[in-house]
């Protein structure tokens, strides 16, 4: 029952995102259709669309004239079938080749970040932790501080600056080479050598957080009763931290972590922004630059899904792991 009641309302949450995602244009005034191309045409400098891209626009927002509850019904209907309409700045492409183009670039970016960055965190958060005061937390700690206070935007550029303009150990911007033919080896070593500096500035401020978070849920674990009755019956330090100590103080963790893989669709706005990197956060970048409403509305829709189901796994697997919230679930 809390799994279907769990499964309930996350599916309710669901709808009300995709309702609002088709209300909120259609609550602009007059024709949605005719406003998207004022506005087109005054951040572009007069530039005309193409002929049947005002129609694409109407048919993705609904003309006034047609029966709202029937727009609805096609507008669910287009969602069915992942159609998400015609890009306004890249017509005629489909917004879902777009996105289908940049969520794999952003899944290998900010997803193997994370990644890194969650372990990292939580292993120096453990180590830190079981030994509060001692020589690994003194100097850890304050880092761990230190990185999770300075700008992330500021790391960034100052690794471009340093690392690719001064030194030439990286590439300025891009996610590959041009010079290498799509699938061969030559390319996955470039995309590999590009992707580095991108990922170790993500790993480089996030982790900190989790070290933090960790090393403090540690620290409270240790004085617990279980811990000590471990210590008592002659266990090693090593089963004593990890079997009784780690395995309970990273549940709140493991929550933050599934969380944070629901942000991960959104893709690292400032990191593809500063490294031109071609993954869904530059492309809704460019998006809200080109007034692009069908591609931004997507995307907008593609994050709070994906953060949704994030949220629904990191709730069911937690009822898992913690048998205690199953009692109140």
């Amino acid at each position: 029952m809390p799994l279907l009641r769990r499964t309930g309302f996350y599916l309710a949450a669901a709808w009300a995102a995709i309702t609002a995602n088709f209300l909120i244009p259609r609550l602009m005034p007059g024709d949605p259709a005719e406003a998207i191309l004022r506005q087109f045409q005054k951040t572009s400098g007069g530039e005309q669309l193409p002929p049947g891209a005002i129609d694409n626009i109407r048919a993705l927002f609904g003309d006034p004239k047609t029966n709202l509850f029937q727009q609805y019904l096609d507008y669910l209907g287009n969602l069915a079938h992942l159609d998400f309409g015609v890009s306004v700045s890249r017509f005629p492409v489909p917004v879902s080749d777009l996105i289908a183009t940049g969520l794999p670039w952003t899944l290998m970016l900010a997803g193997v970040a994370t990644l890194l960055a969650f372990v990292i965190g939580v292993v120096l958060g453990i180590v830190t932790g079981w030994r509060p005061g001692r020589l690994t937390d003194s100097v850890l700690t304050p880092l761990a501080m230190f990185t999770t206070s300075v700008p992330y935007f500021w790391v960034a550029l100052l690794a471009v600056w340093v690392l690719a303009f001064h030194l030439h150990w990286f590439p300025l911007s891009g996610g590959y080479s041009p010079d290498e033919a799509p699938g061969s080896f030559g390319y996955l070593l470039s995309v590999l050598h590009y992707g580095i500096l991108p990922v170790a500035t993500i790993v480089f401020a996030s982790a900190g957080s989790w070290l933090m978070g960790m090393r403090n849920m540690t620290v409270t674990t240790i004085s617990e009763d279980y811990v000590q009755l471990g210590r008592a019956k002659g266990l090693s330090t090593w089963r004593v931290m990890t079997r009784y100590g780690a395995r309970n103080a990273i549940l709140p963790s493991f929550t933050s972590f599934a969380l944070a893989l629901g942000h991960v669709v959104g893709g690292s706005l400032l990191t593809e922004m500063v490294f031109s990197y071609p993954g869904i956060g530059f492309l809704l970048f460019d998006a809200i630059d080109k007034r692009d409403y069908p591609l931004m509305q997507a995307v907008f829709l593609l994050i709070t899904l994906a953060t949704l189901f994030a949220n629904f796994v990191a709730d069911s697997v937690y009822s898992l792991l913690d048998p205690r919230t199953r009692e109140v679930s």
